[in-house]
């Protein structure tokens, strides 16, 4: 609700102008507000309502359009607001808050702005002020004296307003604002000598001199003709600085007061409210009291010595320190423990706020913490504190320069929410916590980061037994240690369970353990009930308040982020999720980081807390948020395959009804591929995991099959069980080439590990499932892997046949990875067995196949049937053959990294240099 004197009168309230009707009745509320909170007789409003004599039913009249007023204010909810039109005999009184009258705002701001020490500070007041105008003052009323004099004497405040902005443009060096808004007044009011003498000097030193010069002298002609007076000594003062260039800084300006209806000068309110014994505002901080708005110290503070040494330290080098973490890990205990600690250190006084960022409304405004409670504890009276927020935050820059204070801004949601509040003085400190990391705190104010992690298992421990006694935690030291670790070291999630146990006296702790221990409870043993009606207070509750404060698409990812199988997730797996660009989704893993409900433990790799992913598997997720994850990891590992073997055919495709993501994955080379691989190792086991318990089976043997590049370089990293689950969705998809191809990895796996029983069970069924298929690729594959197990007995028949039989298969079909697979295997068996020629032979095949690039498994191929063709040269005699093909195995091992072929070339070579010693020394 507010009430209009500025321009036309009226009543305005949010469904907007109340309908006043006449002017009389307009008068009448206007000779109450011009004295409002004061007693009006009838008499006087009787007057303000006429201009000339008034009726015999005059008072009778003015009674008819006050009970009208009290039924308008009724409907405007003059109640909900502190308005009442009282009656006190032959009189009435308007009770109202002076806020509500813009006529008081007006006041206020020109008050303050004539305290503020710096003129960009004076400007936005004044400003302000100057913005509650919508035209003449009292519009709408009787033209009766008393109310024309009122009228006169708003008017008159007004252009000294403008008087006063234009000085304060000027002490900014911003004259040609000051000249603009000056010309236009003086255009309206020419014989106002000064407004002229300011218009004078702002042109004069916006670089208008000439312009200055006529001002004055046309003022001077219409002062004479209309007036028959010469100027002032103020504009004349004005005119000869200008003809000497050294304008001075013109004539002071007195502060606006608003008069009452007889206009003689009193101020809105009580009559004697700016004379004698009137409170005044505070200018001084020596008038001052020393505010103490710290909350008690905060009961079971543990530890924390880094953290506090942190505080200090960013306290003395940057004057605001802000404490950052997640929701429920201790920020105002923290914050509160080290101001009760440092509070001696400044002298007048500490503030305090909790914002409430986090609360499911919309927290306390930082314009609400000055005017209700940072001003009044800085000692200025409640009928001084500003409405707007633009003094009220002046006022408080003025009253905290020279003092040295401590203020504690908690539950901060951004950096706007506490900007107003930091105060102005070098002398003082200001400590803010906040769930998000407010990095444009950091940027504009230079506030010191304090991140605040989770307590580790011994703090944890000392927690609980500060709660709920040391002698029952002492007793079962292993269980408390397992609360700690289900808690996560959050100090909330420990709070709550210590109350859970003071609840239950009779629960040992491993009971409470074995409770928490089930995830589906988890988050609902952590939290207690804080009064009917409400949500409580727990985890669960803590994090709900910080996802309601994320952006849209942070909020959507959150609710994704639960499906995730794995310990971690990059943008790319997160745009899978979110169905967006890489660039969109790593905006909103920034946004999870900010609110500290991701953490970003490698460069791009990003993780949550086991609480914090509880809680996100407690929300719902896209339906296919799942699927879209599953398929980026098979698009990725397929270009990864891809990039780490360029001359293998691929093992898969994506599902048919896949959904890929928008941005195909790109790897630059094999080693890039690889590294993706065993970064990507944990996620991809579990997705496997995941995609077999949602009956996503297509995607589960997918999964697993892919990953054979980097398998085949780490062959004894436990894959088997990997592998196993893969042949079971096979199996359960009955599609035969998937099963062929992933039992003959498994089998190739476990006759690595010398597990040659459990592999011959796979490697037997392999090959048939290839060939019911159609799949000559598998079908060889499985052969060779057969062959490699059986040999480990001693090469036979039967494998000399599966080789011979697989390279027959592949034999000029495109598929070189394979033939290479096929020759290279049959060679070393045909040296074994002792067929040198043969081996010779199948080895020079086998190097005349060439992929696209001879890298990788490729160049692997090939270095391997180098060593066979050296060794089978050898032993046929043709030495001065076999050493260049030795030394090409050993250049070819070398270059990829593959030890076995560098040893092998190296022993053969060192068997051609013991001959050649041997012939030389007979």
């Amino acid at each position: 609700m507010e009430f209009r004197l500025l321009g036309t009168v009226s009543i305005a309230v949010e469904a907007g102008e109340l309908p006043l009707g006449p002017a009389k009745r307009r008068s009448v509320l206007a000779a109450l507000l011009l004295r409002a909170n004061s007693v009006v007789p009838v008499d006087r409003l009787i007057d303000a309502v006429w201009d000339e004599e008034p009726p015999a039913r005059a008072r009778t009249v003015v009674q008819g359009h006050v009970s009208r007023l009290r039924a308008l204010f009724e409907q405007g909810g003059a109640d909900d607001h502190g308005v009442e039109l009282a009656t006190h005999g032959q009189a009435y009184e308007l009770r109202m808050p002076e806020q509500l009258l813009d006529a008081s705002r007006f006041e206020e701001l020109g008050r303050l702005a004539g305290h503020q020490k710096h003129p960009a500070d004076a400007v936005l007041m004044l400003r302000e002020a100057l913005a509650l105008w919508r035209g003449p003052a009292l519009t709408g009323t009787a033209h009766s004296e008393p109310l024309l004099a009122a009228a006169r004497a708003l008017e008159e405040t007004r252009l000294v307003t403008v008087e006063q902005l234009a000085a304060a443009y000027g002490r900014l060096g911003e004259h040609v604002k000051a000249a603009a808004l000056l010309r236009a007044e003086a255009a309206a009011h020419p014989l106002r000598e000064s407004l002229v003498a300011a218009l004078l000097l702002a042109l004069y030193r916006a670089g208008h001199q000439s312009d200055a010069l006529d001002c004055y002298h046309r003022t001077r002609s219409r002062l004479a003709e209309e007036l028959g007076v010469d100027p002032g000594p103020a504009l004349r003062a004005a005119y000869e600085a200008v003809l000497r260039g050294m304008p001075s800084a013109g004539p002071s300006v007195p502060w606006p007061t608003v008069p009452d209806a007889g206009g003689d000068g009193a101020s809105t309110g009580d009559a004697d409210a700016d004379g004698p014994g009137a409170e005044p505002a505070p200018t001084a901080p020596a008038d001052l009291p020393v505010p103490d708005l710290l909350p008690r110290t905060p009961r079971g503070f543990l530890g924390r010595r880094r953290e506090l040494a942190a505080l200090d330290a960013a306290v003395d080098s940057a004057r605001v320190a802000l404490i950052t973490g997640p929701a429920g890990v201790g920020k105002t205990a923290l914050a509160l423990h080290w101001a009760h600690l440092r509070a001696d250190r400044h002298p007048d006084g500490v503030l305090y706020a909790d914002l409430r960022g986090f609360s499911p409304d919309d927290g306390i405004r930082s314009a609400d913490v000055l005017r209700g409670e940072f001003l009044p504890a800085l000692g200025v009276p409640p009928r001084r504190v500003p409405e707007s927020p633009t003094a009220a935050a002046a006022l408080y820059r003025s009253l905290t320069e020279d003092r040295a204070l401590l203020v504690v801004l908690d539950n901060v949601r951004g950096a706007d929410h506490a900007r107003p509040l930091l105060p102005a003085g070098a002398r003082s400190a200001t400590v803010v916590t906040s769930r998000l990391r407010l990095g444009g705190l950091v940027v504009t104010d230079l506030a010191r980061p304090v991140p605040l992690g989770v307590l580790g298992l011994e703090e944890s421990a000392a927690l609980l037994a500060a709660a709920v006694g040391g002698d029952r935690v002492g007793a079962e030291p292993a269980a408390a240690r397992r609360l700690a670790g289900l808690c996560d070291g959050l100090p909330l999630a420990l709070r709550v369970t210590a109350a859970q146990l003071a609840a239950r006296p009779h629960w040992r702790l491993a009971d409470l353990a074995a409770e928490l221990a089930d995830e589906q409870r988890r988050l609902a043993l952590l939290s207690v009930d804080d009064s009917e009606g409400t949500d409580g207070q727990g985890v669960a509750a803590a994090l709900r308040l910080t996802v309601q404060r994320l952006p849209d698409e942070a909020a959507r990812l959150f609710r994704q982020v639960g499906v995730v199988p794995g310990p971690d997730l990059d943008r790319h797996a997160a745009a899978a999720l979110l169905d967006r660009t890489p660039a969109v989704a790593a905006e909103a893993l920034d946004r999870l980081c900010d609110a500290h409900l991701l953490t970003e433990y490698a460069p791009g790799r990003h993780t949550l807390h086991d609480l914090v992913r509880l809680y996100a598997r407690s929300l719902d997720p896209d339906e296919d948020a799942l699927p879209r994850l599953l398929d980026h990891y098979t698009l990725t590992a397929l270009a990864a395959a891809r990039a780490a073997e360029p001359d293998d055919q691929p093992c898969c495709t994506l599902p048919s009804d896949a959904r890929p993501p928008r941005t195909a994955p790109h790897f630059a080379g094999r080693d890039a591929a690889l590294l993706w691989y065993a970064a990507e190792r944990d996620n991809l086991a579990a997705a496997v995991a995941a995609a077999r318990a949602a009956g996503l089976h297509d995607r589960a043997w997918r999964l697993a099959v892919l990953q054979w590049p980097y398998i085949l370089w780490n062959s004894h990293d436990g894959w088997a069980p990997l592998l196993e689950d893969g042949v079971d969705s096979a199996a359960r998809e009955a599609d035969p080439d998937a099963e062929s191809r992933a039992r003959a990895l498994l089998g190739w796996v476990l006759t690595q590990e010398n597990r040659l029983p459990e592999a011959l069970v796979h490697l037997r069924l392999a090959p048939a499932l290839a060939a019911r298929a159609g799949e000559r690729s598998s079908e060889a594959t499985a052969l060779v892997n057969l062959a490699l197990a059986l040999d480990r007995f001693g090469v036979t028949d039967e494998s000399l046949a599966h080789t011979a039989r697989a390279a027959a298969l592949v034999h000029g079909g495109g598929d070189v990875m394979t033939e290479l697979l096929a020759l290279e295997h049959r060679a070393r068996q045909l040296l074994a067995v002792g067929d040198p020629a043969g081996a010779l032979a199948c080895a020079r095949d086998g190097l005349a196949l060439d992929g696209d690039t001879v890298n990788g498994l490729v160049g692997v191929r090939h270095s391997m049937l180098a060593a066979t063709a050296g060794a089978a040269l050898l032993d046929l005699g043709r030495t001065a053959e076999a050493v260049p093909a030795l030394e090409r195995e050993r250049s070819l091992g070398m270059a990829h990294g593959y030890k076995e072929s560098v040893h092998r070339a190296q022993a053969l070579l060192g068997r051609v240099q013991g001959t050649a010693d041997t012939a030389g020394g007979r």
